[in-house]
Formats: C-alpha cells, sequence, structure tokens
C-alpha cells in the first residue's frame, strides 16, 4: 500500500483537522529553514592577498589568513577600536566559489552580516546603504550571489543596520556641519549627548536616525527606490534586522509591510533580546537570543531541566506558532563567544546544538561551527574560517551534517508540531505531523549524574519500536504508552518510529 493510500483510508479524526496543515507550512520556505552564516570578510580567503591591498587604505589593515583577530586599542581620531578595522580579504566572489559547501551542509538560507558601504569590518556603521563595500564586491556581485543560491533552491538574507549609522556617513556629516542642512533632523544634536549626538548605546561612531521624520524610513523601506524594496528587486529574500527593538513595534510593522508589498513571502527577523510574543507580528520571526539564553544555560547547568522546560513550554506556548517556526535559533553568532568557549563540556556542547535543530524553529549555523570553530568574545569569535578543519572525520561536522539531514527526512523537525512531555530530571518533548512515519521524540538530561526515568508518550501512534536517529544505536520499545529512558550525562536521543520489521510485518499498515 502506497504512502498516500493509507493516507487516504486509515487518517483518524485528528489527522483529518491537521489535513493541508504541514503542506502549507513546507510551501513557506521560511518555516523551519536551516541557516548558514556568513561575515563575508572572514570566510573565504582571496587568492591574492598582497593583490587586493590597496582596497584598505589607512587605518584599515589587511591580516594574513592564520591570523586571530584580538582586542585591539581605541583609535580616537575615527573613534573606532583597532580590531574593528582590521580586515582577512574575504568577498562576495570567494564566497560564491565556496557555495558548493554551504549546500553540501544542507542549508536552506545563506545569510550575510552587512555588505554594505561602511568603515569597519563588521559593517554596523553604514557609510551608503545603497553601495556595497568596494573590498566586499558590488551590487552585482550581490544579484549574481542571490541567482546562484536560487538555483540551489536556496535564499539569501541581508543584514538591515537601519537604527543608526555610522559616522563617516556623508549624511551624517552635511547633517552635523550645518543646522540648515535637510538632513539636520535626521538625527537629534545637543550637548547633552557624548560626541554632541544621539548614538546607539552610546557608541560616538553610531549616530541614530530619527524614524519619526518621514523622510527617514521613505530612504529606508517607503519608496519603491528605497533600501529594503531595491535589494528585494535585486533578489534578495529577506532582511535580518539589526537591533530591531530600537525601532519598536510600529517602525517594524511598517518595514515588514513594505518587504511583503515589494516582494510577497519575504522574510523579516529581527534581533530582540527580550520575551518574544509581542514582537512577533509586527516581524516574521525573530532571533531568539532568549532561547539561546535558554540553551547555554541549561547545557551548563545553571539551569535544571524541570525549571528550563517549563520556561521552553511556555515561550513557544505564548507565542504565535507559526511566527516560532519562522524564528531563528541559534547558539552562537558574531555578537556571542562561540559555543566551545561558551560551553566548555563537549558533551553539553552536542546537547545544545541537538536542541537548536530539534526545536520548532529555524537553526543558524555561524560559519566554522560546523567544523569545531573556537572563540571567545569580541572579536576572537569572528576569525577567519578554518577551511583546514574541514575533513570528513570531523565529529562537528559529522553531526552538523546528521542533525540537517535528519531536518530534511523528518518533516516535523522542520514544520511539525510540538508537544511537551512529563519528565523531571530530563527535557522531553515530541514533534508530530499527521503522519506517523514522520514523529520525533527528544529526550535529553543535561545533568551531571545519569538518569533512569519513566516517560509517558503523547503520540497515540507510538506503539512500537523507537531507533535513536543520531547513530547509537539506541532503541525504546513502548510498553503501554511509556518508555524506560536511561541517558548518561549530557546525554541526547532522537527517536523515531521503525515503520517495518524483517519479515514483512507493518505495524503501523493501518495508522497513517
Amino acid at each position: 500500500m502506497t504512502e498516500q493510500d493509507r493516507s487516504t483510508r486509515y487518517a483518524n479524526a485528528e489527522d483529518r483537522a491537521r489535513a493541508g496543515r504541514y503542506e502549507e507550512r513546507e510551501a513557506d520556505w521560511r518555516q523551519g529553514a536551516v541557516v548558514y552564516q556568513v561575515m563575508v570578510d572572514r570566510f573565504a580567503p582571496p587568492a591574492d592577498l598582497d593583490a587586493r591591498r590597496h582596497l584598505y587604505e589607512a587605518p584599515k589593515r589587511l591580516r594574513a589568513w592564520d591570523e586571530t583577530p584580538t582586542k585591539g586599542e581605541y583609535v580616537e581620531d575615527v573613534r573606532l577600536w583597532s580590531h574593528e578595522i582590521d580586515f582577512w580579504g574575504g568577498d562576495l566572489a570567494g564566497l560564491r566559489d565556496r557555495l558548493d559547501h554551504v549546500a553540501d551542509l544542507g542549508a536552506d538560507v545563506l545569510y550575510l552580516n552587512p555588505v554594505c558601504e561602511a568603515s569597519t569590518n563588521h559593517g554596523y556603521d553604514a557609510i551608503d546603504y545603497l553601495r556595497i563595500a568596494p573590498w566586499l564586491g558590488s551590487r552585482e556581485d550581490v544579484t549574481r550571489l542571490a541567482d546562484d543560491l536560487h538555483g540551489r533552491g536556496m535564499r539569501l538574507v541581508l543584514d538591515g543596520v537601519f537604527n543608526h549609522v555610522g559616522r563617516a556617513n556623508p549624511i551624517f556629516r552635511a547633517a552635523e556641519a550645518d543646522p540648515a542642512s535637510p538632513y539636520r533632523d535626521w538625527f537629534e544634536f545637543g550637548e547633552r549627548f557624548p560626541g554632541g549626538v544621539r548614538a546607539w548605546a552610546l557608541a560616538e561612531s553610531l549616530p541614530e536616525l530619527v524614524h519619526e521624520n518621514p523622510a527617514v524610513t521613505d530612504y529606508l523601506w517607503t519608496r519603491p527606490d528605497s533600501v529594503v524594496r531595491s535589494y528585494l528587486r535585486d533578489g534578495v529574500d529577506g532582511w535580518r534586522l539589526d537591533v530591531a527593538s530600537d525601532l519598536g513595534f510600529r517602525f517594524l510593522e511598517d518595514l515588514t509591510r513594505a518587504a511583503h508589498a515589494e516582494k510577497p513571502g519575504s522574510l523579516t527577523v529581527g534581533e530582540v533580546s527580550a520575551y518574544a510574543p509581542e514582537w512577533l507580528g509586527p516581524l516574521d520571526g525573530l532571533l531568539h537570543w532568549n532561547l539561546r539564553r535558554v540553551l547555554v544555560e541549561l547545557a551548563n547547568g545553571r539551569l535544571r531541566a524541570r525549571h528550563a522546560q517549563r520556561i521552553l513550554a511556555r515561550v513557544y506556548a505564548d507565542a504565535d506558532y507559526e511566527h516560532m517556526l519562522r524564528s531563528w535559533l541559534f547558539v552562537d553568532n558574531h555578537d556571542t563567544a562561540r559555543l566551545p568557549d561558551a560551553v566548555p563540556d563537549p558533551a553539553a556542547q552536542r546537547l545544545a546544538r541537538v536542541l537548536q535543530h530539534t526545536l520548532p524553529g529555524s537553526p543558524v549555523v555561524y560559519y566554522g561551527s560546523e567544523v569545531g570553530m573556537t572563540g571567545g568574545d569580541d572579536p576572537e569569535m569572528r576569525g577567519p574560517m578554518r577551511w583546514d578543519l574541514l575533513t570528513p572525520d570531523n565529529p562537528w561536522l559529522v553531526l552538523t551534517r546528521r542533525l540537517v539531514e535528519l531536518r530534511r527526512t523528518r518533516r516535523a523537525l522542520r514544520v511539525g508540531d510540538l508537544r511537551w512531555l512529563d519528565t523531571d530530571e530530563l527535557i522531553g518533548f515530541e514533534r508530530s505531523t499527521d503522519r506517523v512515519a514522520d514523529a520525533v521524540v527528544v529526550l535529553a538530561n543535561p545533568g551531571d549524574e545519569p538518569v533512569t526515568e519513566l516517560v509517558q508518550l503523547v503520540d497515540s501512534k507510538l506503539m512500537h519500536v523507537l531507533v535513536d536517529a543520531l547513530g547509537s544505536g539506541a532503541r525504546l520499545h513502548p510498553v503501554q504508552g511509556m518508555v524506560e529512558v536511561e541517558l548518561e550525562p549530557h546525554g541526547v536521543l532522537v527517536l523515531t518510529p521503525r515503520t517495518a520489521e524483517p519479515g514483512g510485518y507493518e505495524p503501523f499498515k493501518r495508522v497513517q
């Protein structure tokens, strides 16, 4: 009997009530996508660093690819730290040459840290939003990259830094120099502000824009030739919005509406460190700092299992679930220590990564995480990509590929519903659709001691052998709806139902 025959003939009342839900979610590329994050300057080494040296005028410095970023000194003349103007020479053309790696991992979305012209290597201080930093390439290179990705069935998301600009931005310079400038009211000047202008987080190099001025929002996202809309027309598929909470609910809603008007189905995902629910709606999804904190604290033993599970359950219960599927789940990025530095125990690191890839949402792989790159606080976590670690037997690469492949083969991990299990010292949840073959049960022991627990399953269809999809060889046998689980410290299982037995026995032959 084919899967279609089984679905037509043996769907139960609950299956029929959910019919079409998962197909609709699968049709939305933003839900459950695997995201790969790249800082272009640090990703692909150029063939000849010296030939590019002219692009990095003093006080910028071009470093060798095998150098590690280190904390620098404050440069008063440009109001920047010296490590912000150290460059490693990566560009968009080099990134395009390395897309096979991103595709081989199974990523659905490529997300780039800011690529517009800026004074710094990180690009969060725009000089010209509409121009690409010359050391990275051009607008045409962005379009070519988008075309390459689309040809592979992938999407491109850019980083939008629309709360503030860099001090070297010509618009700001004109406003600062002339009180009669038409740009004067794009900023708020005054002696009470350090550096003479309201700035983000009191950083004098980052003067904030006054979004209450319609000319500012027209320039950024409202007009057809605005920053947001013009890049979407160039082939970009969405925006990750830096410090989105500083923009506030109203302007985020306006920006999202403008993006959707220009390109229906485009993505706005906002960086918000506060509790999520009220930000979902004005945005399509969040860069979910709250969940990152829970996973790291859990892995480090600062949150016990029951406490962490209550927090997680509340997060997902309070928020709109479709928006949570579009939200980005990360455990490290360009603003945090890399996971091996934040969570020193390798088994605890593994637990955090497995939960990141199995909870509802879109997991983000920060470049180099897939090969176990290390790096502490800024700027160490922004080191150049360690291509020398890309070997077939690298355990982090093996784990990443396995987790991403699981998301491809088990649609419950991408777009399925979530139900929590009643556990004591374990984290436990199920992801499910209307098909038993999709089901996944995740059980994790975040503690420092072995745990044995009886766990009640809540999926009525799970009545046969469950096998660990992570390759441990573990098998659990549900008995009267319960399984007995034994997990070592920081152990984690991703269990899937075995739907057929040797010899032809099919325990689910009359179950969708």
